[in-house]
């Protein structure tokens, strides 16, 4: 299933913008065009003269500009790929955004007193196969200087009132989707740190149309059956309950490199339960909740501290072992909203604009995770639909300057499949093409853009010039 989005279009994902004024929404869709051409560049760098960079911190400084209103229609260009798949994954993150060297004049704290910036929490809608449809949802927060280091039992706070909502918050808005996408299932994702008591209950208790989840375990959970053999007031514990039942299946992946390993391949043990987990201390007021588990562990593993263990809680079937393994398959697209970070950090240097005020600079970010997205997405529909022609994604003089100057031919007829001109406008961005080679990532696809925006250029104006 194709969800082709013409490259020299980017604009197209603010259509539908409103900031309560024409000219503002034009600047919006004028001022993303610019940054998208090379995202490294800063926001003077980009635009073209004083003018329109004035223009760009207006738009920016504007109170009628607001991160959620610029997002907006990208959102909905994203809600409309979603509906067109049968399951869609929406995996949820928090990135760290630090400003320290150059924090903006009302900057707030992150872990650290001395240390300025923000926190962006992000919902990613992702296929199955890793294709990212789009931002659905950002959420920003950040500490208050007087309140680090003041020890505090939060345990029984109402979630309303942690840090920990927004993955409530995420939850929430993926069942809010799930109302608008009927024929497609959601599934809510989260790493460790959405491991909240709180989410399951809405599962549960949730009134209407709900998105499923999948959570990997970071609490030591307990079932509400006691374990008898270590004392009257235990509990037995969910992940000796996995442990000892039976082993129902093992495969062997590909894992990708991380700062903390490098990539290898990976012999996975499956097994699976229907468990009931007892409420937490903090939330002894709130009844069970019944739910599946899931549990991949490596075997012969490195013992570095690296070895897989993911214990995923999720409501997903786990009826047979393909579906079991479905859940584990659905869990490794996570990776793909890390891979996004990295995109917005590194391809988009984010962390890098000097702007004086924070809510100038999270209008920017807004309009840099839509840039970010569409790296991502480039990138990976390479990999999950190369034979479409590349004039579907790239505009005509586009792919035509990248033939010329890679090939030194004429172009042929006939558009080249995606994957031959991603080859080729990739070697622009410093990609060899080796057949050992893992497929081209986000970094020389940016720089291959770059460098094809301006070879669009230079042909769109000499092919009109008269031969002297």
């Amino acid at each position: 299933m194709s969800d082709t989005v013409d490259h020299g279009s980017i604009s197209s994902e603010l259509d539908g913008i409103d900031l309560g004024d024409k000219r503002l929404n034009k600047r919006s869709k004028r001022l993303i065009e610019a940054l998208a051409v090379d995202p490294q560049l800063s926001i003077n760098a980009s635009c073209d003269g004083w003018n329109e960079t004035h223009a760009a911190y207006e738009l920016l400084d504007h109170p009628k500009a607001t991160p959620a209103k610029i997002l907006r229609p990208h959102q909905v260009e994203t809600l409309g790929r979603v509906q067109r798949h049968p399951v869609v994954l929406i995996p949820q993150d928090t990135t760290e955004l630090d400003y320290t060297a150059h924090p903006p004049k009302d900057a707030r704290c992150l872990n650290k007193r001395n240390r300025f910036g923000f926190y962006e929490h992000v919902e990613l809608a992702v296929t199955p196969n890793g294709l990212a449809l789009g931002v659905l949802g950002t959420q920003s927060f950040d500490r208050n200087p007087d309140s680090l280091g003041v020890p505090h039992d939060r345990r029984p706070l109402p979630i309303e009132d942690k840090e920990s909502h927004r993955w409530l918050q995420g939850y929430r808005h993926a069942c809010e989707l799930q109302a608008l996408c009927p024929n497609t299932t959601l599934v809510s994702i989260a790493d460790r740190e959405g491991d909240i008591y709180d989410l399951f209950v809405e599962y549960r208790d949730h009134d209407g149309p709900r998105a499923e989840f999948i959570t990997r375990a970071q609490q030591a959970r307990s079932t509400v059956d006691r374990d008898l053999a270590a004392g009257p007031r235990v509990f037995c514990r969910v992940l000796k309950e996995l442990r000892d039942s039976a082993l129902l299946g093992t495969r062997t992946i590909e894992l990708p490199a991380t700062p903390k390993r490098k990539a290898r391949q990976a012999v996975l043990e499956l097994r699976a339960l229907t468990i009931t987990v007892k409420p937490p201390h903090g939330r002894a007021a709130m009844r069970p909740v019944t739910m599946n588990v899931v549990l991949v562990e490596e075997v012969g593993g490195p013992a570095d501290g690296t070895d897989v263990s993911w214990q995923l809680l999720t409501s997903l079937p786990i009826d047979t072992l393909e579906a079991a393994w479905l859940v584990v398959d659905y869990y490794r697209q996570r990776w793909t909203i890390e891979i996004y970070f990295k995109t917005l950090k590194t391809g988009c240097r984010v962390e890098s604009m000097r702007l004086e005020m924070t809510a100038r600079l999270k209008n920017a970010l807004a309009l840099y995770e839509v840039i970010a997205w569409r790296i991502l997405y480039l990138t990976h529909l390479n990999r999950t639909d190369p034979d479409i022609p590349c004039d579907e994604v790239f505009a005509v003089h586009e792919w035509k300057s990248v033939w010329y100057v890679t090939k030194k031919i004429p172009p042929p007829l006939k558009p080249p499949t995606l994957a031959e001109f991603v080859r080729l406008l990739t070697s622009l961005g410093g990609y060899n093409n080796r057949a050992t080679e893992r497929p081209p990532g986000p970094l020389p696809f940016w720089l291959g853009l770059r460098r094809m925006h301006d070879l669009a250029i230079a042909f769109q104006i000499f092919k009109n010039l008269p031969e002297s």
